[in-house]
Formats: structure tokens, sequence, C-alpha cells
């Protein structure tokens, strides 16, 4: 591994804080806008299960992204990062929650355009259906939850002190579930694009051994859990707050129904199982926490009547939404151009130089685009 490898990963590097700093508030900014739990302790829980999620179930996420756009070349995978990073933060000093998944979608195609690469359009279409499924099921979800819920707070009479016990500790676990589901569906976001190309041999700690893609995960799980620490507070009172006031029942539903649908979206194992039994299986895609947060939102308001829903703070991050992945797409065109030609790197290999360069397992599956 050298130093130059090092500093190309230091894109996704940036681009796992930035995550950390946005999509903590998914997970926690309900429990913390609620005052049920402090934010320190909120961070510190979100970054343990965040970095075993990412190094123990991050794999599966990872092939669907690879499917879209293998990047071949070190230098090509650090600007593909790095626009999807400039992207997120640039839309996260608006101090709106933004969709990490859809800034690295962006920038894969804006890499796939330079690279005179084909995207492949089932794959696309795989994903962005997702945007639209993803916060639906979110809301099904939780207002479900909800109704179940305040069926067994009424019936089992339990009393306000402790109700708030219960759900102060319900708040946590849920916010440990989804930090995992977090760090098990997004570490493909932040660090799937090296995966082609990484430089990591496998690592032994105390016994266990990590594989050399492992490695990679750790290291973009630990920079999502300094932008959890650094960085997340005021978006985690955006979302916990701004959108809809909730009740802490409530913001525990819909951090549980955000985080069974990142689990879900991001699970090998059930998708196998299901599918083992002739089930219907949800694709295994990097979905976005934050659409996923407010699909949960709104299902908790719309089962209210809609009127306590802050409409212009939603519109304010669907636009987010919009911009987020063109403009990654336009900034990683841009800045592989200016790597290429200004900095003279090599940014893509073309399909022949791969075939000769690469090991058989990367060439599977890949064919030359139509003359």
């Amino acid at each position: 591994m050298t130093i130059a490898a090092l500093l190309f990963l230091s894109s996704g590097l940036f681009l796992g804080w930035s995550l950390g700093a946005n999509d903590a508030a998914n997970v926690f900014g309900t429990a913390v806008g609620s005052r049920m739990v402090r934010f320190k302790t909120a961070a510190i829980v979100c970054s343990l299960f965040v970095v075993l999620g990412a190094v123990f179930s991050g794999s599966g996420t990872s092939q669907t992204l690879q499917d879209l756009g293998a990047i071949n070349a070190l230098p090509g995978a650090f600007m593909v990062a790095l626009a999807a990073a400039l992207a997120v933060y640039g839309m996260l000093r608006t101090g709106v929650p933004v969709s990490t998944s859809q800034a690295i979608i962006g920038s894969i195609v804006g890499w796939n355009f330079f690279s005179n690469h084909l995207t492949d359009l089932a794959v696309l279409v795989k994903v962005v259906s997702t945007w639209v499924l993803c916060p639906l099921l979110a809301g099904v979800f939780a207002a479900v939850l909800m109704v179940i819920a305040k069926f067994v707070v009424r019936h089992w009479r339990i009393g306000l002190i402790r109700l708030d016990a219960y759900t102060r500790i319900a708040l946590l676990l849920a916010g440990a579930f989804g930090s995992y589901s977090l760090g098990a569906n997004n570490i493909a976001n932040v660090v799937g694009v090296f995966i082609p190309t990484q430089p990591f041999p496998p690592l032994t700690i105390a016994g266990w051994t990590l594989s050399s893609t492992q490695v990679l995960f750790l290291l973009g799980a630990l920079a999502i859990a300094l932008g959890v620490f650094t960085y997340s507070k005021g978006t985690m009172q955006f979302v916990g707050s701004r959108l809809i006031a909730l009740s802490p029942l409530a913001a525990w539903v819909s951090v549980t129904a955000h985080s069974l649908v990142l689990f879900l979206f991001a699970s090998q194992g059930l998708k196998l199982f299901l599918e083992g039994h002739h089930l219907p299986a949800l694709p295994l895609v990097p979905v976005s926490s934050s659409q996923a947060i407010l699909g949960a939102l709104l299902g908790i308001g719309l089962l209210r009547g809609g009127r306590e829903v802050q409409w212009g703070s939603v519109g304010r991050i669907a636009i987010g939404w919009v911009l987020t992945p063109i403009t990654a797409g336009v900034i990683c065109f841009l800045g592989l151009f200016f790597l290429q030609n200004v900095f003279r790197q090599t940014v893509f290999l073309p399909y022949e130089s791969l075939r000769v360069q690469c090991a058989p397992p990367l060439l599977e599956g890949l064919e030359p685009p139509p003359e």
C-alpha cells in the first residue's frame, strides 16, 4: 500500500465523514429532537453500530454499485467519491439532509459518461425505483407500527413515568439497530467504488481475520463515525424538530420503520431465504437513509391527518434530492477532465487494457461496449 493509494482513498473517507454528519440524524434525530436521548449518547451508540454493520454486513449492496459502474482506475474512484462528497457537503451546509446514495449514483453515471462506459440501464432503473419504494415502505411501516404501539399503550395501561422509561430504552435499541442497518446498507456509498482497485491486504486483529474488502469497509466506517461526532448535531435537530412535532413514542416508531427499510435492502441472508422459498425479495441496493426517515415521518403525519407536517421543509428536502445526483454527476465529469488533462492521471482503463492488466475475478461479467 502506497502513500498515493491513501491519498486517493481520502475522498472516500471524506464522503464517509459527510455521510456520518448527514445520516446520523436519520437514526437518532427524532430521539435527540424529542429530548429522550442526549446527543453524546446517540453519537457513541451510532458510531459503534455503524462500524459493526459496515464490516460484517456491507458486502451485499456494494455489488450493485459495481454492476452500475466498475471504476477500474484508482484516480477515477477518487474523483467519483470526491464529487459525491462535495455534492453532499454543499447541501449539508444548507442544513437540509440529503441522499448520499443519490450522490454516489450521480457520480458513477458521470464517470460512465466520461469514460464512455455503458451505464447498465436495468441496474440504474432498479436503483432509481428504490428512491420511490424506500420512502413509501417506510411510510407504510411507520403508520402500521404507530397503530400497533397506540393499541398496546392504551390496553396495557402503562403509566406515564414507566412509558417514558420504556420509550427511552426503545429509542436507544432502535437507534442501535438503525445504525447497524445504516452501516450495512450505506458503506457501499462510501468506499464501494474502491473495491475493484483497493490496495489493502487482509488484516488479523486479536484472532479475527478481516478480508481486504472488510479492511476497506472498516476505514470507511470509522470516517462515518468521525462525521457523527463532529458535525451531525445540527441535522439531528433539524430532523427531530422541524419536519413534524413528535412524541417520544412517535420518535421510536419513525426510527424503527426507517431501520427496517434499510435492513431489508441490505440483508443478503433475508434475500436468500425469501428466494429459497420462492418468495419475492427486495434488491440489495444502497438506499437513502434520508428518504427512509422522511417517509416514516410523513407516514405518521398523514396518519394524524397531515396538518402537523411542515410541508415547506419537506419541499426543501425534495428539491435537494433532485439536485444532489445532478450536481454530483457534473462535478465528477469536470473533475475527471482536470485529473486526466491537467494532472495526467489515468482515470479509467479501456476494456482492452483492462483485460490485459486485471485479474480474472474483476473481469467476470464485463463485456465491451457495442461498436
